[in-house]
């Protein structure tokens, strides 16, 4: 069976111009997931990796549809290898049938990855520089009630509560809960 994995950083993306793609290849089965690449913790991803069996093959876009670095590639390439599925990038014209399919493979999988990482950096360097001009702030802090804070986490250190609870009723995660507790030395 010709399957064919979609994915899309973000709800906002469209997805139908990889649609097209994978309807001109003949895909009988398709799975789309809106996720970020940066690890392979995506529904439809997963969905698709167990559906497929000896003798399928699967069918990106790109390489950076279905991995943003080289380990989770190779990772991914190996275990539908163990399946007996074969693996077919159409921009990159990678066919895991051949070895010099499976070598530009590792190459483009390098360079995708080589690609997030310049992503992120020009993003960084990008804050810096507007942090500089004082044109960004950071997310704003969220706004609690200090004595309400105080006093429930006593409640939690007594036993009285647990954590989980006192987040939910200050409407504060984990990170910023726990952050405050240390800050405050409760």
């Amino acid at each position: 069976m010709r399957v064919g994995y979609v994915r899309c950083s973000t709800i906002e993306q469209n997805e139908a111009r990889q649609l097209k793609m994978m309807t001109e290849q003949n895909a009988e089965k398709i799975f789309t997931d809106k996720a970020s690449g940066k690890n392979t913790d995506r529904q439809e991803f997963k969905a698709m990796m167990n559906f497929v069996r000896t003798g399928d093959i699967v069918i990106v876009e790109s390489i950076s549809r279905i991995a943003r670095n080289t380990r989770d590639l190779l990772s991914i390439v190996s275990e539908l290898t163990e399946k007996g599925v074969e693996f077919v990038s159409l921009k990159e014209n990678i066919d895991t049938t051949t070895p010099q399919g499976r070598f530009m493979l590792t190459v483009f999988g390098a360079l995708a990855e080589l690609e997030r990482e310049n992503i992120l950096e020009r993003q960084r360097e990008g804050i810096e520089i507007a942090k500089s001009e004082g044109k960004y702030k950071g997310r704003k802090p969220v706004e609690y009630d200090e004595e309400k804070f105080v006093s429930l986490c006593k409640k939690w250190r007594a036993g009285d509560m647990t954590a989980t609870a006192v987040m939910k009723e200050l409407g504060l995660k984990p990170n910023t809960f726990y952050r405050r507790v240390k800050e405050k030395g409760l």
